[in-house]
C-alpha cells in the first residue's frame, strides 16, 4: 500500500517545482507530477484562477441527451454511492468520455463547497481547462488514480481529495468517468476501490443486452461469481477478440489495445462446443474456467469461432423458474413474479409498487424474461432521469428539424424500440403532468406519431410500470391522471420493504454468496446486518455489501470492525411478521410500537415513520384496525 502524502510534503513538492524548476521525484506520485509538466507545457499558470463557468441548462440537457445511455447505466450506482457519501461529506460526479460533468450526488454541504470551485454538472474537468485534478488526468493515463489537496495544479482546487476511474465499453472506447470528491482535510482510503467496483458494475450493464454478431463468453474459475460484475466477459467475431470487460482482460495478461487483436485459439486450448456442452473451458494456461456463451447469439454466430472437433448443441436453456445468474428474489417475491408473467402474458399491463431499493427494475427484467417475449427487446425507460424538456422527444421520436438541435436522421423513440417486446416505465410516478395525456392516447390506440409529422406507427408491447410513490395517493393528490392509472395498473405488484421480509438471514446469504470470493462473515457481523431497518431496502444492503468486499482480501474474516460506524449506530428493524416471532420477541415489538405511539402523542403517521414500517403494519401489529 501507499504511504499517505502529507500536506506539508506536497507543499514542499510544489515549491521545487513551481518555484525553482526542481523535479521532486518521490515526493508526489509520478503521474502528479508528469501531469504538472503537462500543464505547464499548455500554458497554464499556476498563479491563475480557472475561468470556468458551466454550460447554460439547455447545453446541460443535450449534454445528457447524447449521454443516455452511459447516464442510465450509471444511475444505480450513482444512487447507491450518494446515499453512502450523503452522511460523509463526499459527493460522486459523472462525467462523459472528454470530462464534462453530467450528474453530482451526495453530500448537500460539500456539493455547496465543490460548487465554489465549479466542481459540478455542466463543467469540463480536463487538464487542460482545471489543470491536474482526478478526472482529467485519470482520461489522459486510461487508468483510476486518486488526486489529493495540494496535488491539484491550481491551488483553489486543494481543498479537494478526489479519486476517479474511467468507464469503458465493451469496444474498449472510453465513454465516461466516475469521481468520488471529498473534503482534502479527510482521509479517503477507500474511496478508490468503491469507485472501480462501482465502474465493473456499469461496464458490465453495457453486456446486457449483448453483441451484434458475438459470441459473448461468460466466465469465471468460481461458478458462483458468474452473473455477477467479477465474470470475465469476452466477444469473438470470427475467431477474433472484439470486445472484453476489465476482468476478462487481466484474467489473460491483455489490456485494451488486444482488442480487435488477439485470437481465440491463442487464449484457448479447446473449442467453444466444450463451453456450450460442458460449461467449461480451459485456456492456453490449463485452468478451468466455467461459464457459457450468450444463448441470444448462438445461431448467427456458430460459425465465428474456429472449432478443432466436431460442433456440439448448446446446452439447454435453464428452466424458467430458475432466476438469472446474479438475480435474487425472496420467496413473497417469486410468488409475484409468477402471477405477473401470467398477467403480461394475457396482454394486460403491470405497475410495480415498491420503496426505493426493493428491487423493482430487477423484478421487471425477470419478468421478461420469463414471459413469451423474452426473445424480443425489453426498453428500460427512467422516466424520473430523462431531461423534462426532451422527454417526449425521447419517449415518441420526432422527424428530422423537430426542434432545434434535433438530430440529422431524426429519432425513433424509445416507445417504437420497444415493438414486439417490453416497455418498463420505471419510476412513471414522476412524469410531468403535462405528458400524461399523450401517453394515456398512446396506450390507449397503441399507436404513435413522431414529434414533427410523419405517419402514425402501430405499437405492439407488452407494458410493465413501477414507481416508488404510491400511485394512488399523487392521483387523489391530482399529480398524476386518475384515466392514466387505472390504464396501466391491471395488475399490482406490492414489492415488500427489506424489513418487512421473514427471511432476511437468508437473503442476506445469497446476496453475499457471489461475491464473497471466499470471505465468511463474522456471526457478530451477520446479526448486526439482519437487525438493520436498511431504508435503502435491497439496493442499501448490496451496497454494504460490496463495501465490504472493497474492504478486505479474499479468504478474509469480515469482523464488526469493518462495518461503518453509522451502521453500529443504526437502530434495529422489528420482525417482519408476528406469526413468526416467539412470543417474547412479540411482546417486545408491541411495546416498541406502544412506547412511539406515546411519544408522538398518538400520531399514527409519525409512529410508523419512525420505526420505519407503514402504518397498516402498525395497526395490524397491534390489533387494531386500520383507519379508513
Amino acid at each position: 500500500m501507499s504511504q499517505p502524502i502529507l500536506p506539508e510534503r506536497v507543499g514542499g513538492a510544489r515549491r521545487a517545482f513551481f518555484e525553482r524548476g526542481a523535479s521532486p521525484a518521490g515526493a508526489v506520485p509520478d503521474a502528479i507530477l508528469q501531469s504538472w509538466r503537462r500543464c505547464q507545457r499548455q500554458g497554464l499558470s499556476v498563479d491563475a484562477r480557472p475561468d470556468v463557468a458551466p454550460v447554460p441548462e439547455l447545453s446541460l440537457r443535450e449534454l445528457r441527451q447524447r449521454r443516455e445511455r452511459l447516464w442510465r447505466l450509471a444511475r444505480p450506482e450513482l444512487e447507491g454511492l450518494a446515499s453512502s457519501l450523503a452522511s460523509s461529506d463526499g459527493i460522486v460526479l459523472l462525467t462523459d468520455e472528454e470530462g464534462w460533468v453530467l450528474d453530482a450526488e451526495g453530500s448537500n454541504s460539500f456539493l455547496d463547497r465543490a460548487g465554489q470551485v465549479a466542481l459540478m454538472p455542466g463543467v469540463r474537468w480536463d487538464e487542460g481547462t482545471v489543470g491536474t485534478n482526478a478526472i482529467g488526468t485519470a482520461i489522459v493515463e486510461g487508468r483510476a488514480l486518486q488526486v489529493r489537496g495540494g496535488e491539484h495544479f491550481f491551488a483553489p482546487h486543494g481543498i479537494l481529495t478526489c479519486s476517479a476511474t474511467p468507464i469503458f465499453d465493451p469496444f474498449g472506447q472510453r465513454v465516461g468517468v466516475l469521481d468520488i470528491s471529498g473534503d482534502a482535510r479527510h482521509a479517503h482510503l477507500h474511496a478508490l476501490a468503491l469507485g472501480r467496483h462501482a465502474v465493473d458494475q456499469i461496464e458490465h450493464r453495457y453486456f446486457a443486452d449483448g453483441l451484434d454478431d458475438c459470441e459473448l463468453l461468460h466466465l469465471h474459475a468460481q461458478p458462483l461469481l458468474l452473473g455477477s460484475p467479477r465474470e470475465a466477459l469476452l466477444g469473438f467475431r470470427n475467431g477474433r477478440l472484439v470486445a472484453a470487460n476489465r476482468v476478462g482482460l487481466g484474467l489473460f495478461g491483455l489490456d485494451r489495445h488486444d482488442i480487435g487483436h488477439a485470437s481465440y485459439e491463442a487464449l484457448f486450448d479447446q473449442p467453444l462446443s466444450h463451453l456450450h456442452d460442458d460449461g467449461l473451458l480451459l485456456d492456453r494456461q490449463g485452468r478451468a474456467l466455467y461459464g457459457h456463451a450468450d444463448g441470444r447469439h448462438h445461431a448467427r454466430a456458430a460459425s465465428a469461432v474456429p472449432a478443432r472437433g466436431p460442433r456440439v448443441a448448446p446446452a439447454a436453456v435453464a428452466p424458467a423458474e430458475l432466476a438469472a445468474p446474479g438475480t435474487v428474489l425472496a420467496a413473497p417475491v417469486q410468488q409475484q413474479l409468477r402471477q405477473a408473467v401470467r398477467v403480461v402474458d394475457a396482454g394486460l399491463p403491470v405497475l410495480v409498487q415498491g420503496e426505493t431499493g426493493t428491487g423493482k427494475e430487477v423484478f421487471a427484467r425477470e419478468l421478461h424474461r420469463r414471459c413469451a417475449r423474452a426473445g424480443q427487446p425489453l426498453v428500460a425507460v427512467n422516466c424520473a432521469a430523462l431531461p423534462e424538456g426532451l422527454i417526449e422527444a425521447e419517449l415518441f421520436g420526432y422527424e428530422e428539424g423537430a426542434f432545434t438541435g434535433a438530430r440529422r436522421q431524426g429519432s425513433t423513440g424509445l416507445l417504437r424500440q420497444a415493438q414486439g417486446g417490453v416497455l418498463f416505465l420505471d419510476e412513471i410516478g414522476d412524469m410531468p403532468l403535462a405528458l400524461q395525456p399523450r401517453l394515456l392516447r398512446v396506450l390507449q390506440e397503441r399507436e404513435l406519431s413522431p414529434l414533427g409529422g410523419g405517419r402514425p406507427v402501430k405499437l405492439d408491447f407488452a407494458l410493465v410500470c413501477a414507481s416508488h410513490c404510491d400511485l394512488q395517493q399523487a392521483v387523489a393528490d391530482g399529480r398524476f391522471r386518475a384515466d392514466l392509472y387505472y390504464r396501466i395498473a391491471d395488475h399490482v405488484v406490492h414489492l415488500p420493504a427489506l424489513r418487512e421480509l421473514d427471511e432476511r438471514a437468508a437473503l442476506l446469504q445469497a446476496l453475499w454468496a457471489p461475491m464473497a470470493q471466499g470471505r465468511v462473515l463474522q456471526a457478530e457481523v451477520l446479526q448486526v446486518l439482519q437487525k438493520q431497518r436498511w431504508p435503502g431496502n435491497l439496493r442499501q444492503l448490496q451496497a454494504c455489501l460490496r463495501t465490504l468486499v472493497a474492504l478486505s482480501d479474499p479468504g478474509e474474516q469480515i469482523t464488526p470492525a469493518h462495518l461503518p460506524a453509522e451502521l453500529l449506530r443504526a437502530p434495529v428493524a422489528l420482525a417482519g411478521s408476528a406469526s413468526t416471532a416467539s412470543g417474547g420477541l412479540r411482546d417486545i415489538a408491541e411495546d416498541v410500537m406502544r412506547q412511539a405511539l406515546q411519544a408522538t402523542d398518538g400520531n399514527v403517521s409519525a409512529a410508523a415513520k419512525q420505526l420505519g414500517i407503514s402504518r397498516s403494519t402498525l395497526y395490524r401489529r397491534l390489533g387494531q384496525p386500520a383507519a379508513r
